[in-house]
């Protein structure tokens, strides 16, 4: 928002025109396309049910900011580039902000609350309350005294696979859900720090699990851990409530050969769930796959073109595997030399033929990385510098709810545009990013958003979209 000033900023004079700037007009916001984001969450009501996961301790008589309030407040700062609690110091005095957030008092007038008074929403100090309740301040009279808002994990982390679910409109007839671990550096001495080798750093390693564009499941983990880690775990009260919810839903699991585990493969045999992971190769594997790499070497020796030779075939481990299982390997040979690489799965060969199940099923897992970029990149999901693990795993979740938000964004709002597949940070810079003056009045807020905006027919036609999702009028008019 602008400060008023009476200093004037001389700028290269535009023929025999002064430019000139100040900081004198008013109430004026940079953000006005989280109108948007608030009339996604308005439909799916995420955040109003994220609020329920808590347990607010707080006497509602000494008040100011309801946990509702603080949510939104938090995650709608996330999808508008907002990544820290520091931000907020700022954007506390935003009148937009808090009309989508949901104050009567958009412009802070209200003097009758002492802690922020002349600001509308809560600083950085009231807002980072939502990450500091420990689990057991219940128990503690002394921690509890001032940190009185905590989060039920269980009830959270399922309901980001409720969402998902109610995302489609009738059952598919198979969902594949895809598995992946990825670095979060740590910020310094947190709970929870270990060195990583691969990633030659000190991280956590979260877990996320999702199903094509939809978050189902992000879980912060140390690093001294196997990728893998719980995965079993998470399978186990994942696939129940998506079975539950479409009785006859078939189910497969993807993910790359650090999921390869016997305990994993194993839990989806006994649970009637279909797998496929990618395979390290061993001498082994290689061996089994030597006519094909011949013949793929003869191919690229006779175009001097990429050669792929697929090859179907029956494997056991030595020792950590308790069955035989199918394995298809690819013979591949580049200009570099030979490129094998295997999968394993439980899918027949009628189902899937060796070719269609490496190029078509398992290579289409790279599109989640794509999707964990965002969150990490765009969302800010690495920004996990709190203390302990569990105040970090409520802020991994905060930036996964931004993500849920803006996926309800492109999945409902931007479907069949020429935007259907931008990222989260493309979405925020073309549709969020918008310049509007905001006038208060006793009756309403009235955002103008700036008339040289160029996506006006697109912003129009996804707040029409996004209103299917939304029962009952909206509160703040507009003007483009």
């Amino acid at each position: 928002m602008t400060q008023c000033s009476a200093e004037q900023l001389y700028f290269k004079r535009l023929g025999s025109r002064d430019v000139v700037a100040d900081f004198g007009g008013g109430q004026i916001a940079s953000d006005a396309g989280a109108l948007l984001v608030a009339r996604a969450d308005e439909g799916t009501r995420l955040l109003e049910r994220f609020a329920g996961c808590f347990r607010d301790g707080r006497d509602p008589e000494r008040t100011e900011h309801s946990l509702l309030a603080l949510l939104r407040q938090r995650v709608y700062g996330l999808t508008q580039g907002y990544e820290d609690l520091n931000d907020h110091d700022e954007l506390s005095r935003d009148p937009l902000l808090a009309s989508v957030v949901g104050k009567t008092d958009p412009e802070g007038l209200d003097r009758r609350r002492e802690q922020d008074k002349g600001r509308p929403l809560a600083g950085k100090a009231t807002l980072n309350r939502l990450e500091l309740t420990p689990a057991d301040a219940r128990a503690d009279e002394g921690s509890w005294r001032y940190k009185k808002i905590e989060l039920d994990f269980a009830a959270a982390e399922r309901l980001f696979v409720e969402v998902f679910l109610e995302s489609r409109a009738a059952p598919p007839a198979e969902v594949v859900l895809d598995l992946d671990a990825t670095d979060d550096p740590v910020h310094g001495h947190q709970e929870g720090r270990f060195f990583h080798g691969y990633y030659d750093e000190y991280c956590y390693l979260p877990l996320y699990v999702f199903c094509g564009e939809e978050l189902l499941v992000a879980k912060l983990r140390p690093s001294n851990i196997d990728a893998s880690a719980g995965t079993e775990d998470v399978l186990a009260w994942v696939v129940p409530m998506i079975r539950l919810r479409w009785p006859h839903v078939r189910i497969t699991v993807r993910g790359d050969s650090g999921f390869a585990r016997e305990g994993i493969m194993a839990w989806c045999e006994a649970n009637g769930v279909d797998y496929v992971f990618g395979l390290a190769k061993n001498s082994r594997l290689v061996a089994l796959l030597g006519d094909a790499l011949a013949a793929a070497r003869a191919q690229w020796e006779a175009t001097h073109e990429p050669a792929r030779v697929f090859h179907d075939f029956r494997y056991r481990t030595l020792d950590s595997w308790s069955r035989e299982r199918r394995v298809v390997g690819k013979a591949e040979h580049l200009a570099d030399g030979p490129n094998p690489r295997f999968v394993v799965t439980s899918l027949s060969p009628e189902a899937w033929g060796a070719r269609a199940l490496y190029e078509d099923l398992y290579c289409a897992r790279g599109e989640m990385e794509n999707r964990i970029k965002e969150q990490q990149l765009c969302l800010f999901a690495d920004r996990t510098s709190a203390e302990t693990l569990r105040a970090n795993q409520i802020r991994l979740w905060f930036s996964s709810l931004a993500y849920v938000l803006l996926q309800a964004v492109r999945r409902v709002g931007l479907a069949g545009t020429a935007m259907a597949r931008a990222r989260c940070d493309t979405i925020r810079l073309k549709l969020l990013k918008i310049g509007a003056a905001v006038r208060v009045s006793v009756r309403r807020v009235w955002v103008s958003m700036a008339s040289s905006y160029p996506y006006q027919t697109l912003f129009r036609e996804v707040w029409h979209r996004l209103g299917r999702l939304v029962r009952g009028p909206q509160a703040i008019p507009l003007r483009c």
